[in-house]
């Protein structure tokens, strides 16, 4: 009996070794249990961390730049300028997805304009993937275009 007591004894600190292994680690300043480091159980929502603001400001900066590439083939101005941009929006993943309209509804190229608006956008380093909605509500006026599209149109 003395001799299973003694081993026992030697196998004790093997045991807590093992069960600390087996316990989370506590906060050496104030014992609390320490913040999960593993990804939140799918939910459908997005796992990336917030991006910073100064990241958002140069994305839209950026996105805004390249959207001024894109022109209506029958107006001098961009679609920025011509306030057919009416809505972007950019996830915490990086996606952007952008509500515009068209001058009018039968517009020749409206079934061009999204893939040029897309691919324009995903140009910007740091984007990950562009969706495009046309919407007609509101519908787009000349109210909505800047100053410079109006001197470029001669709509004043």
């Amino acid at each position: 009996m003395h001799d299973a007591r003694k081993l026992n004894d030697e196998a004790a600190p093997l045991k807590d070794a093992v069960a600390a292994l087996d316990t989370p680690p506590s906060n050496p300043v104030d014992g609390t249990p320490p913040i999960a480091t593993e990804p939140p159980a799918e939910t459908g929502q997005s796992t990336a961390p917030a991006l910073p603001p100064e990241e958002i400001e140069r994305l839209t900066t950026d996105i805004v730049a390249a959207l001024k590439t894109v022109h209506d083939p029958e107006i001098p101005s961009d679609i920025y300028e011509l306030g057919l941009i009416y809505k972007v929006e950019i996830d915490d993943d990086r996606n952007v997805a952008i509500d515009m309209t068209l001058t009018a509804p039968g517009c020749p190229v409206a079934g061009e304009m999204p893939g040029w608006v897309e691919n324009a956008v995903n140009a910007v380093p740091g984007v990950a993937n562009t969706k495009v909605k046309i919407v007609f509500d509101p519908p787009w006026d000349q109210s909505r275009m800047s100053d410079e599209a109006r001197l470029a149109t001669g709509m004043f």
